[in-house]
């Protein structure tokens, strides 16, 4: 596919396919299912061929698989579906599509076909490494950041620098990578797919085997490692979840493509500290009780306020010390891959009422009388409330 949003017209084109048709009332997936073979591939065959062998292998009710595929909260179970949710809520979300990052991922996908888009749906791909990452990455220990832990060392530090300057209790933040590897994982595969679809074993053990097949047979998507499948970065208050999951400590998800991304259009000395900065005022948030949920304009806030958070630390002259000019240039691209969904429930404010919210975190460490002083999170929260009616009334 040329672009993403030739991706999400091919998503609802399905789904209206798949709606109107009346033949399409088969039950989901279940132990009692009939399970095709697996499928054959040869390396004689051509890509259409091999791919329209594949379609031919999948079992009965893969239209009601798809459509659940596309649904952004595609979980059954409801507490597991509300963590996602709260995750979702502070993640950044797609707007303007000619950002240079935006026009990175695009061109990244620019081998990627219809089929290819199918199948990355319809197994779960682009779903089960954040997911999995979300619910089974429990510690920092061993972590790495990058697909060959390029990024491990200014992450670390940051992580370590921004415990030091703010005064809440971090230490049981667990700062985790997102890594498309887990795609060659099959038992993390069986698990996400009775996880994410509520299939047996059995069923759960064929869409793992395709998804092996596919990263197997087709290099565009890069044995696992494309982009696509880890362009993401999110925060997650603590929560205890039903059996597999259990405990979720607090955590941080920092993913490989979202890191490459912006590396590719010239912020590697930037990227991972204020997107890491973003994430961890959410983790602020979380332990004040400034989270607000439900409706645009308390996520909008949520929002705000992390970029302002952010903002201070990286500008501040015991915190990152960036210069004003280079970390706005970042976040000028950042905040445009933010939204313009002003009804959403996952609104997160406008790219100017973002890029002010940072600009006035900087004039707060840039003006301040004792320049070594760092604000307690609670005094810049009390500022941040008093200043926030004048960030959005533009």
């Amino acid at each position: 596919m040329k672009n993403l949003k030739h991706l999400t017209a091919f998503i609802v084109s399905l789904l209206i396919i798949i709606s109107s048709c009346k033949k399409d009332s088969e039950s989901p997936l279940s132990t009692d299912t009939r399970i095709a073979g697996k499928p054959e591939t040869k390396m004689a065959l051509s890509a259409q061929a091999k791919l329209s062998k594949l379609r031919s292998s999948l079992p009965a009710g893969y239209k009601i698989r798809l459509q659940k595929s596309a649904d952004k909260l595609i979980i059954a179970h409801p507490q597991y579906r509300n963590a996602v949710r709260r995750a979702l809520a502070i993640e950044p979300t797609d707007c303007n599509d000619a950002t240079p990052v935006r026009q990175w991922l695009n061109e990244e996908l620019s081998d990627w076909d219809d089929d290819m888009i199918f199948f990355a749906l319809i197994t779960g791909m682009l779903d089960f490494p954040t997911y999995d990452a979300l619910f089974f990455e429990n510690s920092s220990s061993g972590q790495r950041f990058g697909t060959d832990g390029q990024y491990s060392q200014t992450v670390n530090k940051t992580f370590k620098d921004l415990k030091r300057f703010w005064n809440i209790q971090s230490n049981g933040i667990v700062l985790a990578g997102l890594h498309g590897d887990m795609l060659r994982d099959r038992e993390k595969l069986i698990r996400m797919d009775q996880i994410i679809f509520g299939d047996s074993r059995e069923v759960a053990e064929f869409w793992a085997d395709l998804i092996l097949s596919l990263l197997n047979d087709f290099p565009q998507f890069r044995n696992g490692d494309h982009p696509i499948f880890t362009f993401n970065g999110f925060a997650l208050a603590q929560t205890n979840l039903p059996d597999p999951i259990g405990f979720v400590p607090d955590k941080i998800i920092l993913g490989d493509g979202l890191l490459e991304g912006y590396t590719a259009v010239g912020f590697k000395d930037i990227a991972p500290q204020a997107v890491l900065a973003h994430e961890f005022g959410h983790h602020i948030q979380f332990q004040l009780n400034l989270i607000e949920f439900g409706g645009p304009e308390g996520t909008r806030k949520n929002e705000l306020m992390a970029d302002a958070y952010s903002a201070y630390y990286l500008s501040h002259a015991r915190g990152a010390s960036m210069q004003w000019k280079r970390v706005q240039q970042f976040l000028q691209v950042f905040f445009n891959i933010g939204d313009c969904s002003f009804d959403s429930d996952g609104h997160h404010g406008t790219p100017a009422e973002r890029m002010a919210a940072a600009r006035w975190g900087y004039t707060i460490a840039n003006n301040a009388q004792k320049q070594g002083h760092i604000l307690s999170s609670q005094q810049f929260a009390a500022l941040f409330n008093a200043q926030l009616p004048l960030l959005v009334a533009r």
